[in-house]
């Protein structure tokens, strides 16, 4: 590569490109976990083609352009696209269920709904407490504790996942799950 396209500004798509080539290279024994963790971290932070391409010259690899959209943002009409060692092997399998779910979801819905855990927990400890010193079952109290406030924050998280997963199947040009 010459001068200039190794000064030129690294994308995130070629960073995790670079990445996935690190990680090709762990599988096969080529780096150990620590060199791998290292060269990731600074593939993470690289900030300009050169300083990704540092990070795996040493491995042996097939090159292949990175898929980029037409006119990205501020890239010049003609420049090259970045190239990286192709990965070899399957492709990630997304994360699903509810843990994949949860992961999903941004940081201030992942709060309401640790709260929302915490405070149900509690209700249902007293509720059986109260249950077993008097020998009873009492009313069952804590679901007015869980069920109106659980049904709002399902009715907030369920189609703020939807939208977050149609973005990112929109991004990765599939069509969107109904």
């Amino acid at each position: 590569m010459d001068d200039k396209k190794l000064r030129m500004r690294a994308s995130d798509s070629e960073r995790q490109a670079v990445v996935e080539v690190l990680k090709v290279a762990l599988d096969d024994g080529r780096l150990k976990m620590d060199e791998y963790v290292e060269r990731m971290e600074k593939a993470y932070e690289a900030t300009t083609v050169g300083d990704l391409a540092l990070l795996h010259d040493d491995l042996p690899g097939v090159v292949v352009p990175v898929k980029r959209p037409a006119a990205a943002e501020g890239a010049p009409v003609g420049a090259a696209p970045f190239v990286a060692p192709a990965p070899v092997g399957p492709p990630p399998v997304p994360a699903t269920g509810i843990r994949g779910a949860y992961s999903e979801l941004p940081a201030g819905l992942k709060v309401l709904w640790t709260i929302w855990f915490a405070a149900v927990s509690i209700n249902v400890v007293v509720w059986v407490l109260l249950g077993l010193t008097s020998m009873s079952i009492p009313y069952p109290w804590p679901l007015w504790v869980a069920g109106p406030a659980g049904a709002a924050l399902f009715g907030i998280s369920a189609p703020t996942l939807q939208a977050k997963r149609a973005r990112q199947a929109k991004r990765r040009g599939l069509p969107p799950k109904n």
